[in-house]
């Protein structure tokens, strides 16, 4: 095949990247108001939420593994057009992710006290998240079922689909946020248990309409029952092979996530509501950076299966160029819009002021996010090498962020922003191992069988 002039290489990377960053945008939106609602009750209830977010999160993080990993092979398969494969993978990944949610729910049933404890000695805390966790648990499910559902149509390029989704999930959250959360309409205030079960009736409602959008419309995959009840040892194999570390990688960084929230959790309640609300701000000026990724493992995972190699590599070439301007600009916007942000928030001065550092922060480090993070899981990982991204994560993580956090707070007692910024540092160390290896060009490897096993029961 020919290769693609660099306009129509960007115009395939806008037409993939603008509905997972619309997509983003509305889910993040939904996050945001959450978290203006809640705020709006208090430094102690946003905590709460937050703190019981945390273990969440590490769900969260293994479901996007998961929907990694269906991407990175299924990408590859369709570059090869070979559908009955795709199927048998996104089958395989929809076990694993219904029964990591069953789980975490069974674990905060029975340890709920113990898991909030895990990111909080304040007890005023823990009680307000557990008054968010006895409900929000019960989502778990619905959410492991859609965004692997989500994810097994971006591989195909139906990327549009998760998009929908998230607006609906926009209306019903916010509505039912305004009416349950402050007591519309006739209905009891709930506070923040207003909150948990609006989230879970619009994860209900997503997984109904995700589940009616794969079988009755789509009609790339024709997704049935049956479909993903099917089994294949030699897909199964590749799949803990190649997926294994795609999700191993995710699940390390819910970790270490969960990890970061533990070490600001010990800095009191000011420091818990800061870096609640800068997540959340800094997730909606992301958006650019995450569709780019995301639109980028595609259109390297399938250029990469197809075998065009010498086409890989100009893709390659070209797209680290976006990463650092989407990433540039990214941060002068975040810098830009910090403050106007915070005037929705009603909060305390001194959360206002410790906000507006960790935002600084993040402006600075928005710019290594977009280019490190993309091109190691948009270009090495999608492109075929599993194994380096772990890695890579696992040193910086572990022996760089994590250390360099816990003495800055606990020996030299340092602000919660010096803190944070070890927290974020890898964002801005990784760029060097990125560009390296990026350009070195080994990590090109198809990870597709040339015939497909037969044996599906």
């Amino acid at each position: 095949m020919k290769t693609l002039p660099q306009r129509s290489l960007y115009k395939w990377v806008l037409l993939l990247a603008l509905p997972i960053a619309l997509q983003n945008i509305i889910t993040f939106s939904v996050g945001l108001t959450d978290n203006i609602m809640v705020g709006s009750l208090g430094e102690l209830a946003l905590s709460g939420v937050y703190v019981a977010n945390q273990f969440q999160n590490i769900l969260q993080m293994l479901v996007i593994g998961l929907g990694a990993a269906i991407t990175v092979l299924a990408a590859q398969y369709w570059g090869k057009k070979d559908i009955d494969s795709i199927k048998t993978i996104i089958g395989i990944a929809l076990k694993f992710s219904v029964a990591a949610g069953l789980f975490f729910l069974f674990v905060t049933l029975f340890f709920p006290v113990q898991i909030l404890g895990i990111f909080t000695n304040q007890q005023k805390v823990i009680t307000e998240g557990l008054q968010y966790l006895t409900i929000i648990r019960f989502t778990y499910v619905f959410f492991c079922i859609t965004q692997v559902l989500i994810a097994s149509m971006r591989s195909v390029e139906r990327v549009k689909i998760g998009m929908y989704i998230s607006i609906v999930t926009f209306f019903v959250n916010i509505s039912l946020n305004w009416i349950l959360i402050f007591g519309h309409l006739g209905f009891p205030a709930l506070g923040i248990r207003g909150s948990a079960v609006a989230t879970l009736v619009a994860r209900i409602i997503e997984t109904l309409v995700m589940i009616c959008y794969v079988r009755f419309v789509d009609d790339k995959l024709h997704l049935k029952l049956k479909d993903l009840t099917r089994s294949n040892i030699g897909l199964l194999k590749d799949f803990l092979k190649y997926g294994l570390p795609v999700i191993m990688g995710d699940v390390l960084w819910g970790i270490n996530i969960a990890v970061q929230g533990s070490i600001i959790g010990r800095l009191g309640d000011t420091a818990l509501a800061s870096v609640s609300i800068s997540n959340v701000v800094f997730s909606m000026i992301g958006v650019a950076v995450y569709g780019i990724a995301g639109a980028s493992t595609v259109i390297i995972g399938q250029t990469v299966g197809s075998g065009d190699y010498d086409k890989v590599k100009q893709y390659a070439k070209k797209l680290q160029i976006l990463f650092l301007i989407i990433g540039v600009i990214s941060g002068i916007v975040l810098f830009i819009v910090k403050d106007y942000v915070l005037l929705l928030y009603n909060v305390s001065g001194s959360t206002v002021f410790m906000t507006a550092q960790f935002l600084t922060v993040l402006s600075v480090t928005i710019v290594g996010t977009s280019y490190q993070m993309s091109s190691l899981t948009g270009i090495v990982r999608a492109g075929g090498s599993i194994y380096f991204v772990l890695v890579n994560d696992l040193i910086f993580v572990w022996l760089v962020v994590i250390p360099s956090a816990l003495i800055a707070a606990f020996v030299f007692h340092a602000p919660p922003v010096v803190v944070f910024a070890c927290l974020k540092s890898d964002q801005i160390l990784k760029c060097a191992v990125a560009a390296v290896k990026v350009n070195r060009f080994k990590w090109m490897n198809s990870l597709t069988r040339d015939v497909a096993i037969a044996d599906k029961d």
